[in-house]
């Protein structure tokens, strides 16, 4: 019991000191304990309160005399709070009579605070909102003046930095919407300026190309120039053509020649004087900055293709003119000059893989076109032309960085169809010369007009010079002119093949191919349709054999001209040689061939005017009207082959006499002829005797002997035979070698026999020995069986 207490007292000093939340557990502890701890616990309680009420009750005791006095002293100051309030009352009256004007001032200021505030804060968004405002309509002011560029990166600049801060408004909202829309309509905006600017350009196309040309034609002039007065040997040699020399005054000419290009360089236009390019550079930029720039180079360089196939269709009668190849060239050279431009001064919208590859397709179009119309040209002033605007193609395209070798190679095709041309147009001129010439003699009568001669066809007569004038050149007016034109041919195959970047060899090899073709196809081939000409007759023909030895003779000085001019010696082993000396040997085999035909052709004639009666009982005692005639002809015509070679002039007079004797021969045999009189064969013999007289009065030197007698051999045996009547002679000696009558062959004189035959039995020749001598008669007939076994034999032996 002793125990509980102090336990007891010490759970009301827990209870007393802790918080009454956490009394609890405390008071749990009392029920926790012994029985009956519940009581004592309630009865120390009770005793622990009576003590404290005791304790109360001592302080109030000592505190309430100090409350009665309290009490007291605020009821004193009661009356004095009433009289303190009603001067509070009224002080606070007249203080808010005073202060209501104070407090209207005081809202006053609030209000304008309050607007000033607001003010303040408009005006800082106002200062967010104009750079954007302002940004904007700088926009709007750059597309009207359509500097599309800056209009892009106005927007860059307006999304990025301006419209972010002001984000929160609607009309910022609404200038986000607009500035896609804006974008698309720059982008419209420029591509049309594009589509404009590629239609400039194409019209333009021919003025840049012709500019470029201009220039690169200016600078090739002026390198020229430069050559001729660094080389002075060069320029004799190119002007030495046709016996032009230089003159002193070249040099004043060259610094002329300078100063003139000088002027025109100031004068040429460039590329950007005829097209403005800005319109593509804004193109390319605004696409670049819209990250459309693919797009922008796709659709570039599809147009541009589109546009190099136009330029690259000629028209269909390029060919007639000129002009033509020069509009063609210089839309082509436009395009090249302005796709190199582009890239040059832009990056990836033009690459050099794009230009090569566009330029191997217009090569290869324009080397077809130029192989198909350049076919067409017929006049070699042209075709010259067309050479030279393809070299100054060529050359202003190879200045922009293009290959051009394979339009040097066309230029080799084209020089053959030039060479061509030159051969059709000197066979005119050649024709022409033959046609105006008179095949007579060149006369001079002085010095100069010797002189003239001389310094146009290298002519050299040492026996001639000697003579006195007035005096006579061998050959005719042509072979001057000839001369001329063929060193003329030469100058016009030269100037082909200037500016073909060839050096001297080739040069010198072309020209003297050229040449060999004008001598050999376009020169013989008029010579040989001279020839054959009907109106050129024998002193014609003459002539003409004259004219081709000289022109023969002439051909080393054209050589000699070739070397002049492209500095290659002859001795050079890969120098081509002119074959003029067969041409002229050709046609001058022709010549004499015709010569030969013509003088047979006369003879015919004059053999076709025979009127033997070849029933006449006796000759007319001398040699037929016809026969003279011809024989004089005979003699006129060999007197004018004193000018041929002594061989032509024998072959002439051989082939004369042995045509001859054939014709007469065969007049004898006709089938047609079916009697002949003893008389007739004495007239016949008289013309023979002529015509041996003819060929032993030796009427072209250089035979020997009797041998152009020789031609009438047959005859002369035959008709001796018939005269003699030696048959016997001749059945006894034939098929001997010293025969008497070893050239009368059986059948012939079978032939001529049996005609004489038929003739006695109807005119009676043989009656005498008829009745004198019938065996006489039998001997005929025994002549004519052993000619016609003679025959019979040969014929089977054969």
């Amino acid at each position: 019991m002793a125990e509980s207490l102090p336990e007891h007292e010490r759970i009301l000093q827990e209870i007393e000191s802790t918080d009454t939340a956490c009394v609890g557990p405390t008071l749990r502890s009392v029920y926790d304990d012994q029985p009956n701890a519940h009581q004592r616990f309630m009865e120390k309680l009770d005793a622990c309160i009576r003590n404290h009420d005791r304790e109360i009750e001592k302080m109030c005791n000592f505190h309430h005399q100090g409350f009665v006095d309290a009490i007291t002293e605020l009821l004193k100051v009661r009356a004095d709070a009433e009289k303190l309030k009603v001067q509070v009352t009224d002080t606070n009256r007249r203080l808010q009579d005073a202060g209501k004007e104070v407090i209207a001032q005081t809202e006053e200021i609030i209000r304008c605070r309050i607007q000033q505030r607001n003010i303040t804060t408009v005006v800082e968004k106002l200062q967010l909102c104009l750079p954007v405002l302002e940004m904007y309509s700088k926009l709007k002011e750059q597309m009207n003046v359509k500097r599309y560029y800056s209009a892009l990166k106005t927007m860059e600049q307006l999304e990025n930095m301006y419209l972010p801060r002001v984000s929160q408004y609607r009309f910022c909202q609404i200038m986000i919407e607009n500035l896609p829309k804006l974008r698309e309509e720059i982008k419209e905006i420029s591509m049309s300026d594009l589509k404009d600017f590629l239609e400039s350009i194409r019209k333009h196309s021919d003025k840049i190309g012709e500019t470029a040309m201009k220039q690169a034609q200016q600078q090739k002039t002026f390198n020229t120039a430069l050559q001729k007065q660094n080389n002075v040997n060069y320029g004799r040699n190119m002007y030495a053509i046709n016996g032009r020399v230089p003159e002193p005054k070249y040099e004043i000419t060259s610094k002329r020649t300078l100063e003139e290009e000088d002027e025109h360089e100031e004068e040429v236009l460039t590329a950007h004087d005829l097209v403005d390019f800005s319109p593509v550079y804004r193109c390319l930029h605004i696409y670049s900055v819209l990250g459309d720039g693919e797009t922008f180079e796709n659709y570039y360089r599809k147009q541009r293709r589109k546009q190099a196939r136009l330029v690259l269709q000629p028209q269909s009668s390029m060919h007639e003119t000129v002009e033509g190849y020069r509009r063609y060239f210089s839309q082509i050279v436009g395009f090249f000059v302005v796709e190199d431009h582009i890239l040059h001064v832009t990056q990836g919208l033009v690459t050099r893989a794009y230009t090569d590859e566009l330029w191997n397709m217009a090569l290869s179009k324009i080397i077809a076109v130029l192989r198909t119309h350049s076919s067409y040209c017929t006049d070699p002033d042209l075709v010259l032309e067309l050479k030279n605007l393809i070299v100054v193609f060529a050359d202003t395209l190879q200045g922009y960085g293009f290959p051009v070798n394979r339009l040097f190679d066309l230029l080799f095709e084209i020089r053959d169809q030039y060479n061509e041309t030159l051969l059709k147009k000197w066979a005119g001129l050649f024709r022409d010369i033959f046609e105006a010439d008179n095949y007579s003699p060149i006369p001079v009568a002085n010095e100069e007009e010797y002189k003239i001669v001389i310094s146009k066809f290298p002519f050299q007569d040492p026996e001639l010079d000697k003579q006195s004038f007035p005096k006579k050149l061998p050959m005719s007016q042509s072979v001057p002119q000839i001369y001329i034109q063929v060193k003329e041919f030469i100058y016009a195959s030269l100037k082909f093949s200037e500016s073909l970047h060839r050096s001297s060899t080739e040069i010198d090899d072309m020209l003297r191919k050229s040449t060999n073709l004008l001598l050999t196809r376009t020169l013989s081939s008029c010579l040989q349709n001279l020839i054959k000409k009907p109106h050129i007759g024998l002193t014609e023909l003459v002539q003409i054999i004259i004219n081709t030895t000289h022109l023969e003779q002439a051909c080393k000085y054209l050589e000699d001209f070739i070397t002049n001019i492209t500095n290659i010696s002859q001795e050079t082993v890969h120098t081509a040689r002119l074959y003029g000396l067969s041409t002229f040997k050709d046609a001058r085999h022709a010549a004499e061939g015709e010569i030969y035909t013509k003088l047979n052709q006369k003879i015919d004639e004059f053999i076709q005017l025979a009127d033997y009666n070849w029933t006449m009982s006796e000759s007319a005692g001398r040699a037929s009207g016809y026969l003279m005639d011809l024989i004089n002809f005979l003699r006129s015509t060999f007197q004018v082959f004193t000018h041929l070679p002594g061989k032509v002039a024998q072959t002439a007079c051989m082939s004369a006499c042995q045509h001859l004797s054939t014709s007469l021969m065969q007049m004898l045999l006709d089938s047609e002829l079916k009697q002949i009189s003893m008389g007739a064969v004495q007239q016949f013999n008289l013309d023979v005797i002529q015509c041996e007289l003819f060929a032993s009065s030796e009427p072209v030197p250089g035979f020997h002997g009797d041998t152009l007698q020789l031609a009438f051999i047959d005859l002369r045996q035959l008709l001796d035979l018939f005269m003699v009547w030696d048959w016997s002679t001749y059945l006894a000696d034939y098929g001997q070698p010293t025969s008497k009558y070893l050239r009368v062959n059986p059948s012939t004189a079978l032939t001529l026999l049996e005609k004489m035959k038929d003739t006695s039995k109807k005119n009676n020749i043989f009656a005498q020995f008829r009745k004198n001598d019938r065996d006489k008669q039998k001997l005929i007939e025994t002549v004519v069986k052993q000619l016609r076994s003679l025959v019979n034999g040969m014929s089977q032996h054969t």
